[in-house]
């Protein structure tokens, strides 16, 4: 852990501590902190900005009233990523009855069509292939079960490392490892046809 990492950790720590003892103002400092962080994660699985920004809200709503039983035991951002990913999976699963909403936002495009491997050559066959390697990438990650779907977008839109995606999921590293590894077989299986 850097130190950088270290100090934001232990400012998390005293803000948190001063939440507890009653001080409303120290949770308004890690929501400014934290709020963009968090309405970014969520916009990953819900699609429409303004509701993306009423399960954020409704994370916040949810960490601040569970904050008393918040022990220490992982990082405060890691415990608040895992409230607002099942804040947002809750989102998703009473919505789902009515049709499925998981796709990768245009971000995500964005970020793989500026991967540099990508970038070659500007032709517009180049940018055909670009955009058909896009669409197998989001074809591939919508159709992935919702497990390895959330571990493959933490680790490689988030850039979370395999800990704190353990801990956001709730699940053993070795499990994350295996979804994650799992996911990428399945994006390249769908992609070995396209790059011969």
């Amino acid at each position: 852990m850097n130190e950088s990492t270290r100090l934001s950790e232990d400012i998390d720590q005293d803000l948190v501590r001063r939440v507890q003892q009653g001080d409303k103002a120290a949770f308004d400092l890690l929501v400014i902190k934290y709020q963009h962080r968090i309405v970014h994660l969520v916009n990953r699985y819900v699609k429409d900005p303004s509701e993306a920004q009423d399960v954020a809200q409704d994370s916040f709503i949810k960490a601040y009233k569970a904050l008393g039983d918040f022990r220490g035991d992982s990082a405060f951002y890691t415990w608040l990523y895992r409230i607002a990913i099942n804040t947002a999976k809750n989102y998703l699963l009473s919505r789902s009855r009515r049709h499925s909403d998981y796709e990768v936002d245009m971000q995500d495009a964005e970020q793989i069509e500026n991967a540099p491997q990508l970038k070659d050559i500007e032709t517009p066959e180049h940018q055909l292939m670009n955009d058909q390697i896009i669409a197998v990438i989001k074809s591939a990650i919508e159709k992935l079960p919702e497990e390895m779907r959330i571990a493959i977008t933490l680790r490689e839109f988030e850039g979370m490392s395999y800990e704190e995606i353990a801990e956001a999921m709730d699940c053993p590293i070795g499990t994350v490892r295996s979804r994650i590894f799992r996911a990428r077989e399945a994006i390249d299986e769908k992609l070995n046809p396209l790059l011969g």
